[in-house]
């Protein structure tokens, strides 16, 4: 197989003698700068960021005019950049190794099966269905669907369950005398795995200040990992989705159904949904959608 990609590549680009090698080099490089850039897109380091390319800018353009005592100067700070870096991105670092610490990487190559694709488009029906009626009476709600990585810390500070997604057994769950009302519901592979569950809340300073702790908590687990997070406001009854550190506001039941085809369903069962947009998975991080108010 190796072999046939490296006499393609020989043939295709004869004068460039392009290698294997330096085909998955280009890729992985390319795979680290996205995955950097898409972490700083919306948070303060991305400013940060800009810094620092002008700073490189400078000492090359300092550089080109001969400009000693500035080149000198520039240098100096570059050769403390690295630690410099070290502790200014420290979240987004410790961020992105627990994304590839808890990430399942069968999930890069394989589908789910058939059976947990029923599951989970049984999950999308009945979480539509509860919601429905959990914004109609003004009732909190937060739930989470895990994706490629893994929240097994997040389920070990609940309550651990076992069961199948139904629109009862959620509004049972959130309703406001119930015990584990307050907090979420992880659901993973279309079952629910825990009820009860506290979230990390949101690091980014630059939320709407209207936003609960509900909205914080779920904008904050999709920052750490690549699940999709849905809530319901119990102040105004809303529907809002969290995606990538992105929160969707003010969505209707089919908007939601909609969005949770878009996010968790496989690209087969998709297809015979008449769907468009398979499971983004690991290597995108989430679907970016709406504002981060």
């Amino acid at each position: 197989m190796l072999d046939t990609v490296q006499i393609f590549l020989q043939s295709t680009f004869p004068l460039l003698r392009v290698q294997l090698a330096d085909v998955l080099d280009i890729a992985i490089l390319s795979f680290v700068i996205y995955k950097l850039l898409w972490m700083l897109r919306k948070s303060s380091s991305g400013r940060v960021l800009r810094g620092i390319l002008v700073l490189v800018m400078a000492m090359l353009l300092s550089t080109a005019l001969s400009l000693t005592a500035t080149s000198y100067l520039l240098n100096q700070v570059v050769e403390l950049g690295i630690l410099v870096l070290v502790i200014l991105f420290q979240p987004e670092l410790r961020r992105f190794l627990e994304r590839m610490g808890s990430s399942r990487l069968g999930g890069l190559v394989f589908t789910a099966p058939k059976e947990a694709a029923a599951d989970v488009e049984t999950a999308i029906l009945q979480t539509t269905e509860a919601y429905t009626d959990l914004s109609r009476d003004k009732v909190g709600a937060l739930m989470v669907f895990e994706r490629q990585n893994l929240l097994d810390d997040v389920i070990k500070t609940g309550t651990p369950l076992d069961c199948g997604v139904s629109s009862e057994l959620l509004k049972n769950i959130f309703w406001n005398k119930a015990p584990l009302h307050d907090g979420a519901v992880i659901v993973r592979d279309g079952r629910i795995v825990g009820a009860g569950c506290m979230l990390p809340l949101s690091g980014n300073v630059n939320l709407s200040r209207d936003l609960g702790m509900r909205h914080r908590a779920g904008i904050g687990m999709s920052e750490h990992s690549d699940a999709v997070v849905v809530i319901v406001s119990e102040e105004t009854g809303s529907i809002s989705a969290a995606v990538g550190g992105m929160l969707k506001r003010h969505l209707a039941p089919e908007t939601l159904e909609r969005l949770l085809r878009n996010e968790l369903l496989s690209g087969e069962a998709e297809d015979k949904k008449g769907g468009q947009i398979p499971i983004l998975g690991w290597i995108t991080g989430g679907r970016k959608e709406g504002d981060p108010s």
